[in-house]
Formats: structure tokens, sequence, C-alpha cells
């Protein structure tokens, strides 16, 4: 069931209409996206151009981290070394030396906190072999999410030449990795903390965790060319809201940007769960050893619909007048179809609650003979 509803999102995703208009939202950056994890797109402001990441690069970098942590490849506890390469790395570090050892657990900690570009490195070599080698991981990873205008030049976000995505590319992986590995928000949630036995302590370069309700991360950047930018992340009432901001004239005004995108989306948006308006009847089986089969609705994704549009949605049932024997548990056998003003929003599927075995010949000798016995 879960690589079903696996398979029925990326459909979803590759489906889904981009409900944006430029202009709702008065922003000072270039460009900004805001998106849900099923990959709507509810607002974008120039979101496919290819600018400087900085260290939201790193989200790439967490994603392949936790993909290889809940395949088994790697462990919170396995440790990791510091190569000459990791603990030459500049900008923001907790300064590894050469040969130092860390878990995965508290590398992926001092990333997710502080931003430490050595720690990034570190970690991609321990799982690729080199940088260069987690670099083209990163590369292959994004063509599969179609990050279609992103290159990774590097696993930190450092200034490099070529190194580029875009605001749309960042709120895909980001989608990515807090769908499919939320427990990433214990890392990035986290307001202070240390390592080395506390004689490093980290403070969260996202100051939105202390000012903004519900944020959840996800990423702060800046270098001197890149601007400032963030992968903001934020839930609200089921509602997992993304947004990036890529360059930034300061850390005071990005955060502002982050901030009004993510309470336009809350204020006009909501995650629903779509359902029957009334109870589901059984359906009448033939040739079955019952009569009739009861329904329930399969599990379904949550819709993220704008708030206005919630009283106008109509609900249909597809079902056929009855079914015929064998029929087994969890078999599709209709849908609910819901649709806005005439258009197809979704369809949840109507499955058999229980299995219905069909009458065998000595069955239907039994009933012939009990219906002529009753006469």
């Amino acid at each position: 069931m879960k690589k079903w509803l696996a398979g029925l999102l990326v459909l979803w995703m590759m489906a889904v209409p981009c409900l944006a208009v430029e202009g709702q939202v008065p922003l000072q950056a270039p460009s900004a996206v805001l998106m849900t994890l099923d990959g709507q797109v509810l607002f974008e402001k120039d979101a496919h151009t290819p600018r400087e990441p900085a260290s939201v690069t790193k989200v790439m970098t967490m994603l392949l981290v936790c993909e290889a942590i809940d395949s088994g490849r790697l462990s919170l506890e396995d440790p990791v070394t510091a190569t000459a390469h990791a603990a030459s790395m500049g900008g923001s570090q907790i300064w590894l030396e050469e040969g130092e050892v860390l878990t995965v657990g508290e590398m992926l900690k001092c990333v997710a906190v502080v931003s430490a570009n050595d720690c990034a490195v570190a970690l991609g070599e321990h799982l690729a072999g080199s940088e260069e080698a987690f670099v083209a991981r990163m590369n292959q990873r994004a063509k599969e999410l179609g990050m279609e205008n992103t290159t990774f030049v590097n696993a930190c976000g450092l200034t490099a030449a070529g190194h580029r995505t875009s605001a749309h590319d960042i709120g895909l992986m980001s989608a990515q990795l807090l769908r499919e590995h939320s427990w990433i928000c214990d890392y990035t949630t986290i307001w202070q903390d240390s390592v080395r036995n506390g004689q490093s302590v980290l403070n969260n370069t996202n100051k939105l965790l202390k000012g903004y309700e519900g944020i959840t991360g996800l990423k702060t950047g800046y270098t001197s060319t890149a601007g400032y930018c963030v992968s903001a992340t934020a839930l609200r009432e089921d509602l997992h809201l993304i947004a990036v901001i890529i360059g930034g004239e300061s850390s005071q005004s990005r955060n502002a940007d982050a901030a009004a995108l993510l309470s336009w989306g809350f204020a006009n948006f909501a995650a629903v769960q779509l359902g029957a308006d009334r109870p589901l009847l059984p359906l009448p089986v033939d040739l079955g050893k019952q009569d009739t089969v009861a329904l329930e609705l399969g599990e379904s994704l949550p819709r993220v619909l704008p708030r206005a549009d919630l009283s106008r949605l109509e609900k249909t049932l597809e079902l056929p007048q009855r079914l015929a024997a064998p029929i087994e548990p969890g078999q599709q056998v209709g849908d609910l179809v819901v649709r806005l003003e005439g258009k197809e929003v979704c369809r949840v599927p109507v499955l058999a609650a229980e299995g219905v075995q069909r009458l065998g010949i000595w069955d239907v000798f039994a009933m012939i003979f009990a219906c002529l016995c009753a006469r």
C-alpha cells in the first residue's frame, strides 16, 4: 500500500496545476516559491531562474544522508572520520581536525543547525568515497526529482563556478526530504545544542525558529554572491508549506519574505482529507456466501485547496448497483469523485471492507433445497 501511495503521489505531482499568481505577496527577494509537500505551487516569483543557493545546497546533502540512513546503509551511530579535504572547508564550520571522529548523527546535527561545511563534506565523503562522487549522486538525484535548473558542484554550497539551482528546484528537494524523512525536523528545529561533550555550542542559523509559529526548518544560506537564501518550512493544521527565498538583501528581509509567504499560504489554503458526506451503504452481492458487502474509503493523500473553494466541492459516488462474488478484501469497487465547478479535483478509491466467497455448487443445491422445504 505504501508503494502504491508513493506511485500515486508521483503521478499527482506531475499532474497538479500551478495555482500561483505573481504579485499577490509583495517580496523584496528576486526569486521565490511557495510549495506544498505534494509539489503543488501556490505562489512563485521568477522561480525557475538558476541562481546561487549558498548553503541551501545542504538540503540535498541532508536528503542523500537521510535516504542512506532509512535504507539501512548508514546509521546515526556510525563513526565518520574527517579527511584533510573536509577539514579544509571555509565559511560556516565547526573546525573539524583531520582525523577527528564524530558520528553520522552528530555531523548531521551540525549541518542542520549551524550549516557546517566541513561536516557536509565529511558526510558526503563517508557516503560516496569522495566529494566528487557524492556531488555526482546529488546531481543524479536532482534529475530524478525533476530539478531541471540545477547543477551542483560541491556538497556544501560554497561559491563555485556553475553551482546553480532555482527556487522551484529547492522546493522540490525540500518537499522530498520532509515527505519521506520527516524525522529530519528533529534536527532542523534544534535552537541550541552542542557536540564534543558540550565543548562546541551550536546555535541555529534559522532565526525563524524563535519568531514564527509552526516553523519546522529547513535550511538557511548566505554568501556575498548568492545573497541571503532560505528554504523555510512550517506546519499548521496538517498543512506543511515550503517557502523558498533566493537572493535576499539581508537576513531580516529574507526572513520577512519567508514569513510573509508562509502566512499568505496558511491564510488562503487548507489541507483537506476528502471523504464521503454520508455513510457508505453495503452493496448487494450476487452468488456470494453473504448477500451484501461492506464498503470503506481507501487511503488517500490530503489535498491542498483554496479555503474559498472548500464549501463549493461536489462529491459523487461512482458505484455499480450490484457486485458479483468472489470479492477480495480491499478490492476496489468504485470511486468517490470530488469536483469543483464540474472539474474533477481527485478520486478516492472505494474498497470492499471484507471478502465474500462465491457460492459453490453444493451451496446452490442447499439453497434450492431450503427453499423447497420452506414451501
